[in-house]
């Protein structure tokens, strides 16, 4: 598998005091703290970053995550005393926490700075407990951007562990536990081992599956178009036509439902003369998008940058918790990046408001900074969004520090909330209505047929010379028309052709992982921590695949989502799962306890499950034929599902144990050994990358699609595929190309 770096980006190497430093930070066996404020964090890079900004008092060392957790091997919850939670110490977290309670004994103070969302609150408090930080003169601050000021200011404005949102988060992990150490091992008897259910996780499923099955039964409608394209009387060759589809037939809307029916429109309208009934023109506005929550960064990084939601996540963490920029030391470059909220401060946007007219001039302000809602059901207004923490500071002067990724996502950011600051565009539409017919009178409204052509220009761009929202599959927009001619009323126009087109309805598009995300958070389901990891187990699973950025469910998708829809219709169904959701919230405010919740969750489904273990009958799950005989004993190969995704298997097992990668070819011959093929491959995380056929023979891999043309700089036999624009790149040289190129 290719070696990768943090980020994609090198390390700087520093002087040795600075890489010692950067060591103790990061949780290392260094004890740290003796007789300092000891300021535990989460991370080893927001240890480092923060540890620049305090003075020699301070001492910065992080928990890497949790320190502790309930146990893998068992449910690890009394059920029958109040759900107490039974946490330990994971193995592989047993030395940190040695090193936390000896850092923690020399402190003269500890402040706990973990992240100011509920996992970090219950981090904090899971340190408090791991490591006697109690008996210590003991601070919890929080800042939602780490920066030299809002450091400080945390620092300033201390307060206690927030035990309802420890609570909240308890209450997730013990009812998400429940549900899994409960429901997955039945699936494991009546389907397959290794299979999972979850709370999220198979709401989210049966989203993705009911969207399939609408797909599936989907019955395409016939349909036609008739567009005329025209050209002012007397216009020089060469001019734009005007492109005018049929609007109406007599008085009626024109509904044309098959070719019959086009083609005798046609023939009518042989010999017919063109003339503009009406010309009605309109002034829009467009206002800009808010600036980013944690739902809306990852659907758009998906439509734009093509990043699948896992990497939205790695990347926007990167920025957060702070990227070395030379001279000005490490920085947080964006706000906390788990949020629903699109509350911005009152400080930032008089910045943006700085750098907007100095950029783009007075008239790209509006009079006021906005204040934009949120729609989504269940959002939190209490954080800020997503936004640089100094928006002085361009995509353009940081690039140099990034990794190309990392400045793609900032510079995407930076852009939409510099936008949502910014004044509405003005738009100007016009609607022009064309008479149609053989013998057409003075009164052209009252036309055998009428022709409706739309046009649309930008007169002011205001936020739209920043940045424009991407639009998914099937969306289209106004300004597509482009403009038309100059035209007058009751002016002549000269029929070019006219073009009758057959169409069918489409079904509902299949789910990206954005779109996906966005239908979790309208339905209330999950918050902006769980969007991630939810579709992660859901591929992890082979409930669904990958395949052209669609979610697909497969067969053990299907079976395990109407297994559970059935015998647990209200656990994991949508509705429940979102007022679930609902409680959450309502016990981190305080406003419900979190005992009686699960009590109130666990008795009726626990007498679901009971009955659920009878009633179930064993499901077999079809093996699929590869269509590929075995090379060892003659047999057909099938293809089954294993831990890492579909494999190839004997039919003759177990006589036969001949077993090997399902392998997927790209077309293009291995650079490398140029015997074999390329082939996709998934790394243990479920990243495609690409490798020879011939592995382990030979050893060429790649986590960009080899294309297979030459470079036409350097000579270089093959070049790969960059970005989402068509790019190609020249691994050796770095000329950049196209794929329209190399296609010609």
């Amino acid at each position: 598998m290719p070696t990768k770096s943090t980020g994609g980006k090198t390390t700087r190497s520093k002087s040795t005091t600075s890489t010692t430093k950067s060591k103790a930070a990061s949780g290392s066996s260094t004890v740290r703290g003796k007789n300092k404020r000891l300021v535990i964090v989460e991370s080893p890079a927001k240890a480092r970053t923060i540890e620049r900004y305090l003075g020699n008092e301070y001492a910065v060392v992080a928990s890497v995550g949790h320190v502790r957790d309930l146990p893998k091997s068992t449910m690890g919850v009394d059920l029958e005393n109040d759900f107490t939670p039974k946490y330990t110490v994971p193995r592989d977290k047993a030395k940190l926490v040695k090193d936390l309670k000896a850092s923690v004994a020399g402190a003269s103070e500890v402040i706990l700075a973990t992240d100011p969302d509920r996992e970090g609150e219950a981090i904090a408090w899971h340190v408090v407990q791991a490591t006697g930080a109690e008996t210590k003169p003991l601070k919890r601050v929080v800042f939602h951007e780490i920066t030299p000021g809002a450091v400080q200011a945390a620092m300033n404005e201390p307060r206690e562990i927030d035990m309802d949102l420890v609570d909240a988060q308890q209450a997730r992990r013990v009812l998400d536990r429940i549900v899994g150490y409960t429901v997955s091992p039945l699936l494991w008897k009546k389907v397959k081992r290794g299979l999972s259910a979850g709370r999220v996780q198979t709401a989210a499923l049966r989203i993705v599956v009911d969207r399939e099955r609408e797909i599936q039964e989907f019955n395409p409608v016939e349909y036609w178009s008739l567009d005329a394209y025209l050209l002012p009387e007397g216009a020089r060759a060469g001019s734009t036509q005007v492109k005018a589809g049929l609007h109406r037939i007599g008085k009626d809307k024109a509904d044309l439902k098959t070719g019959d029916h086009a083609s005798t429109i046609v023939a009518d309208l042989d010999g017919a003369a063109y003339r503009i009934a009406t010309i009605t023109k309109r002034e829009s506005q467009r206002k800009p998008q808010a600036p980013f929550t944690t739902s809306t960064l990852q659907q758009e990084a998906g439509r734009k940058l093509g990043y699948a939601v896992r990497r939205t996540s790695q990347l926007s963490q990167e920025l957060y918790e702070g990227v070395d920029l030379g001279a000005e030391g490490q920085q947080g470059l964006i706000t906390y990046i788990r949020t629903d909220s699109t509350n911005v401060s009152e400080v930032a946007q008089q910045a943006a408001r700085v750098v907007i007219e100095q950029k783009f001039g007075k008239d790209s302000l509006p009079a006021k900074p906005p204040v934009y809602t949120r729609k989504a059901k269940g959002a939190q207004e209490a954080h800020e969004a997503i936004r640089p923490t100094d928006v002085a500071r361009d995509p353009e002067s940081v690039k140099k520090f990034l990794s190309a990724p990392q400045f793609r996502l900032y510079q995407l950011i930076w852009q939409r909330f510099i936008a949502s600051q910014m004044a509405n565009a003005i738009l100007d539409g016009t609607t022009v209505d064309i008479a149609a017919g053989r013998n057409l009178g003075d009164d052209l409204k009252a036309a055998p047929y009428t022709f409706r052509a739309t046009g649309s220009v930008v007169r002011f761009p205001g936020f739209m010379a920043v940045y424009q929202q991407g639009r998914d599959e099937g969306e289209t927009d106004e300004l597509d028309d482009g403009a038309l001619p100059n035209l007058t009323e009751k002016q002549r126009l000269d029929l070019q052709k006219l073009v009758p087109e057959q169409h069918f309805t489409q079904p509902p598009p299949r789910y990206t992982e954005a779109s996906l995300v966005k239908a979790l958070e309208e339905a209330g389901i999950g918050r902006p921590s769980t969007y991630a990891p939810t579709i992660a187990t859901l591929l992890a699973r082979a409930y669904v695949t990958l395949d052209e950025k669609k979610l697909i469910p497969g067969e053990l998708g299907f079976v395990v989502s109407d297994l559970l829809a059935e015998h647990f219709p209200n656990v994991f169904d949508v509705g429940f799962t979102s007022q679930m959701e609902e409680e959450l919230d309502e016990i981190a405010s305080g406003d419900r306890p979190w005992i009686p919740t699960l009590r109130e969750f666990y008795d009726p489904f626990n007498e679901t499950m009971k009955k659920a273990e009878v009633s179930i009958e064993r499901v077999k799950i079809k093996d699929e034929p590869a269509g590929v005989d075995c090379e060892k004993c003659g047999r057909p190969m099938l293809i089954k599902l294993g831990k890492y995704g579909k494999f190839l298997a004997c039919s003759g097992f177990p006589e036969c144990r001949n077993a090997k990668p399902l392998l997927t070819t790209i077309d293009v011959k291995c650079p490398t050994c140029h015997e074999g093929d390329v082939v996709e491959r998934r790394s243990k995380k479920g990243r495609v990358f690409y490798g020879c056929s011939r592995w382990p023979d030979c050893e060429y891999v790649s986590w960009d699609k080899p294309v297979d043309h030459p470079c036409p700089k350097c000579g270089n036999p093959y070049m790969v595929e960059v970005g989402r624009r068509g790019q190609i790149k020249c691994p050796a040289c770095g000329h950049i190309g196209s794929t329209l190129v190399a296609a010609s």
